[in-house]
């Protein structure tokens, strides 16, 4: 009996979702959630950057994926193991190993997660013709980007929920900056003859509302007061001393690739191309304000209210840079905690804040957070097990053996460098991007430095909303009409007008550079438009992919992609910044679109099958 059709929209935006999920769990979640927990930012940036590199060593391990068993069954069994995964970590965040026990469960999870994306494209390439490939892959990546915005926005919420609601009533304090607040805030507010009160167990403040005033402060005397503040919560027991607090940082010996390659490089770039501009260096920076917080009453014996605060609402401009977790024990519930807030030194009109702190049982949160995950691809693997087509092509390898496994190994990679065109192929997945991946990385600093060292000097609030809200919006409706039409005319005809439209929509920063202008709204359109390009011109290189990988080990084959593709981010990347301290913005981003050419010429050796993509008069006609 032949199988009913199953439409894409079943089974795609549930199989990016289930792809997108466990990555921002591992890469995001996890950093949030040790935080909570107490972990210092040392041990988080160490142990979970490790955990990336299962998604960089994913091609290695490709060909067993395409070898053995059916892509269906890597999907289905990779979520249930990912679903473990989540269930693992749930459990273990109680336990007082808790650190190693669900940083092991993360490792599971990372594996699972990068196996189960190589399954997953595969998958999407053999239970799809080519025309709906290319008419889905916009879909695929909404999905994706969905995926990562429940993952930074819905489950964090949750986790804030159950602690709200499972401690004291959370404390709310609202920080007003304006100009109209010229008083000095360098001191600490007084808190004598703090007693019991009657009643439920809360914390209390000094003050409420807090005014800053949007006026700059010196810099050598607000170190001096920050650092005299940051000794008196050490005083009263509330955060623990860094390790490196008081360690004389002795001044390291120049390396030989410095001394001789850099440094001179870099000293004669800044000579015959640097941006000549005269720079300003303030001595001043963003207003401060301490609150006080202490506890109502004793906590029972051996019990400890930890408070963790953090912005609620309002702008990001205001930002709590000392105090977000505080432990009050029996010992200290009485002494005052001081909390740190300081605005933006580039705020120059009035605006608010909410911040929020809770006192939940952090733990029972977080695992509560955590068994849902756990559910959820349990649901996931039980839905793809039904609604998952079963595609002739995907089939396992017959009569495998140790022998066969590691003799086709060698052959998956040995096939994909002898593909036609496997050299320009591979300059094409090294390069598309390399405009790009440089750009990528000076967005933000770029929005964010002040106007005299060439920036746009947006605060934080505003970047937020330019580039994480605008941004995404023009990316994502890149992404989908770059999809749709190129299954309406095929990639071959869109591959020039895609790449072209992903190249030139970075002028908008070299205009942005030059005017410098203060319009927000000039601002936001520029960054859509320069998205909308990204997202619109990245649906080809995708396609491009998915078309170089066609044949037997197509699946391992697009994992070998995706490496390049990786590859091709990171190295420029990597000397993007050094680049433009040299440089200067101006100069910076007429580099980067010099630096166009290479993607352009990288397109033009690329020969493509007219037809693929597009769809034909009977897939038409169905449309």
């Amino acid at each position: 009996m032949k199988e009913k059709k199953k439409s894409p929209w079943a089974w795609i935006p549930s199989l990016y979702l289930a792809e997108g999920l466990p990555y921002v769990a591992v890469m995001t979640i996890s950093v949030i959630m040790y935080k909570r927990m107490g972990i210092s930012n040392t041990d988080i940036a160490l142990y979970t950057s490790w955990l990336y590199l299962p998604w960089v060593i994913k091609p290695f391990w490709s060909p067993f994926v395409d070898l053995l068993k059916t892509k269906r069954w890597w999907i289905v069994t990779m979520q249930i193991l990912i679903g473990a995964g989540f269930a693992g970590i749930a459990f273990t965040i109680p336990l007082p190993v808790f650190f190693q026990a669900t940083l092991a469960f993360f490792w599971l999870l990372a594996f699972s997660s990068a196996t189960h994306d190589i399954a997953a494209d595969g998958f999407y390439m053999l239970g799809l013709n080519t025309n709906d490939q290319a008419k889905y892959v916009g879909i695929r990546s909404t999905f994706y980007r969905i995926a990562t915005i429940m993952g930074q926005g819905v489950l964090i919420i949750l986790a804030g929920f159950l602690e709200s609601t499972s401690g004291c009533e959370p404390l709310k304090l609202n920080i007003d900056a304006s100009p109209q607040y010229s008083q000095s805030t360098l001191f600490v507010p007084e808190v004598q003859n703090i007693t019991e009160k009657d009643g439920d167990i809360h914390f209390i403040v000094n003050e409420a509302v807090v005014k800053i005033g949007t006026h700059g402060v010196n810099k050598d005397s607000l170190k001096v007061f920050m650092d005299s503040v940051v000794k008196l919560n050490q005083k009263n027991g509330f955060t623990a001393k860094e390790h490196t607090s008081n360690t004389l940082i002795i001044e390291k010996e120049e390396s030989l690739w410095t001394k001789n390659v850099s440094k001179p490089l870099g000293n004669w770039i800044k000579t015959n191309f640097g941006e000549k501009r005269f720079v300003t260096k303030s001595e001043h920076t963003g207003n401060i304000a301490l609150v006080a917080v202490w506890l109502s009453k004793r906590p029972e014996d051996g019990k400890e209210m930890v408070l963790n605060t953090s912005i609620n609402r309002g702008d990001n401009s205001i930002s709590l840079i000392h105090g977000e977790r505080l432990a009050f024990t029996e010992s200290n519930w009485n002494k005052p905690a001081y909390l740190i807030f300081q605005i933006d030194p580039k705020l120059t009109t009035a605006s608010s804040a909410e911040y929020k702190g809770l006192s939940g049982n952090i733990p029972f949160a977080w695992s509560i957070t955590f068994f849902v995950l756990a559910g959820l691809f349990i649901f996931f693997s039980f839905y793809h097990r039904v609604v998952l087509p079963k595609p002739d092509s995907d089939k396992p390898h017959e009569h495998i053996t140790a022998k066969s496994i590691f003799k086709e190994f060698e052959i998956t990679f040995r096939s994909f460098f002898k593909k036609p065109q496997a050299l320009a192929a591979i300059f094409f997945m090294l390069t598309y991007r390399f405009s790009e991946a440089q750009l990528l990385k000076l967005i933000n600093p770029f929005l964010l430095d002040s106007k005299d060292i060439g920036g746009l000097g947006l605060t934080t609030g505003e970047v937020g909303l330019v580039y994480g809200t605008i941004g995404i919006i023009g990316l994502t409706l890149g992404g989908i009409i770059g999809g749709f039409v190129a299954a309406k005319g095929g990639l071959r005809k869109w591959l020039w007008p895609m790449t072209l439209s992903m190249l030139l929509t970075i002028a908008t920063f070299l205009y942005l550079s030059f005017t410098q202008t203060d319009s927000l709204i000039i601002i936001n359109i520029c960054i859509f438009i320069e998205q909308f390009g990204y997202g619109f011109g990245f649906t080809a290189y995708m396609l491009y992919l998915i078309y170089f990988s066609e044949g037997t080990h197509k699946t391992a084959h697009y994992a070998f992609c995706t490496g390049f593709m990786a590859l091709g981010m990171m190295i420029p990347g990597m000397f993007a910044g050094w680049l433009q301290e040299q440089l200067g913005y101006n100069h910076f981003f007429i580099w980067v679109m010099i630096c166009s050419i290479v993607p352009i010429i990288a397109v033009s050796l690329l020969k493509i099958n007219p037809s693929y993509g597009k769809a034909t008069e009977k897939e038409s006609e169905k449309q």
